[in-house]
């Protein structure tokens, strides 16, 4: 193997005898890591909501512990023994099971399939690819979804919701730079500058896209959506979105329950899209984050992203949980 240190530091999750969880940062040996091919230093990662739920013992998400969660990594290869990946190549890995149950990026080294590892575009910088990370991709691959079934901004506004989280700040972002008209729906009324300056041209309440009137349909208010909110929030986009739009889902804070009518799909032709970011084919995977790199790189500003030593993520992860972030959180590694 390449030049490696005896042992590294990482987020180790760990579960008590009598059912608790704690999670700290440790000093590990690598027999910690998986029997995979492709070791990797980790020079940045990034902080999901999913992580933090890794890390407080949701076995939904990880079935076994200890466990280091982390589904971003981006760094450099050490060693390959596929014979793919050069070493010192810089690259990035994100989702499939990296962080869920293999060993994830809250470690200084990680080791995964080759099939997982996609180099790093030309013209991102690691801390930037890592700020994009899970939540960015997960944007883009809704966007992505969303143009294959007509979607274009000549529609009208997209509605984004829990715009101030990670995946929210990044799809209000995105589809700004990409030409949409971006309505952010939020229930923080501190953060309307904030999203303003992602470029939302609208700040909608969380009652205006909670609709509680039993309608089948609603007035057309909005071309299409993003969601991550779920429940009577998606019903409510679903039901109030314009012919021939659609409507992405890709998360549940709020439910994972749908309760809706074949109406706005029968009537107006509406599309309700599911967004798997986890299990990307990577032929796609590869398209979209050379788009990220390019046509749809767009800026990432100061307030949209902060960076932190690994031991600030313990803190980090408990301010999530808490509902208490505001865009994404950057861990440099080193």
């Amino acid at each position: 193997m390449g030049d490696l240190p005896s042992t590294y530091r990482a987020l180790v999750a760990r579960e008590a005898e009598d059912g608790t969880f704690s999670h700290q940062i440790e000093e590990l040996d690598f027999d910690f890591l998986p029997d995979h091919e492709v070791t990797i230093k980790v020079h940045y990662s990034a902080l999901n909501y999913k992580d933090a739920l890794s890390a407080s013992g949701h076995k939904g998400i990880t079935r076994n512990y200890p466990h280091t969660p982390g589904v971003d990594a981006v760094g450099e290869i050490v060693e390959d023994k596929s014979g793919k990946w050069a070493p010192g190549t810089a690259v990035l890995c994100t989702s499939f099971d990296l962080g869920m149950n293999t060993a994830g990026g809250f470690g200084q080294y990680i080791r995964v399939p080759a099939e997982w590892v996609v180099a790093l575009p030309k013209g991102l910088s690691m801390p930037e690819a890592a700020a994009y990370g899970t939540a960015a991709y997960t944007a883009a691959l809704a966007l992505h979804k969303m143009e294959a079934c007509g979607q274009i901004p000549e529609m009208g506004p997209i509605v984004v919701t829990g715009a101030t989280g990670g995946v929210g700040s990044m799809a209000v972002a995105l589809l700004k730079h990409a030409g949409y008209d971006v309505h952010a729906a939020t229930g923080k009324a501190d953060k309307h500058d904030y999203l303003r300056s992602l470029g939302a041209s609208q700040i909608l309440t969380r009652e205006e896209v909670d609709d509680q009137s039993g309608r089948p349909l609603l007035r057309s208010r909005w071309s299409g959506a993003i969601d991550n909110v779920g429940g009577n929030t998606l019903a409510t986009l679903i039901k109030g979105c314009a012919r021939n739009g659609s409507v992405a889902t890709i998360g549940l804070v709020a439910s994972a329950e749908l309760q809706t009518t074949v109406y706005p799909f029968i009537l107006n032709g509406v599309n309700l899209l599911g967004v798997d970011s986890a299990e990307t084919p990577i032929r796609l995977r590869h398209q979209l984050w050379e788009k990220l790199a390019t046509e749809w790189r767009f800026p990432l500003n100061q307030s949209s992203v902060s960076i932190v030593r690994l031991d600030a993520i313990p803190s980090a992860i408990a301010r999530i949980l808490e509902g208490n972030t505001t865009g994404r959180t950057v861990c440099r590694m080193s």
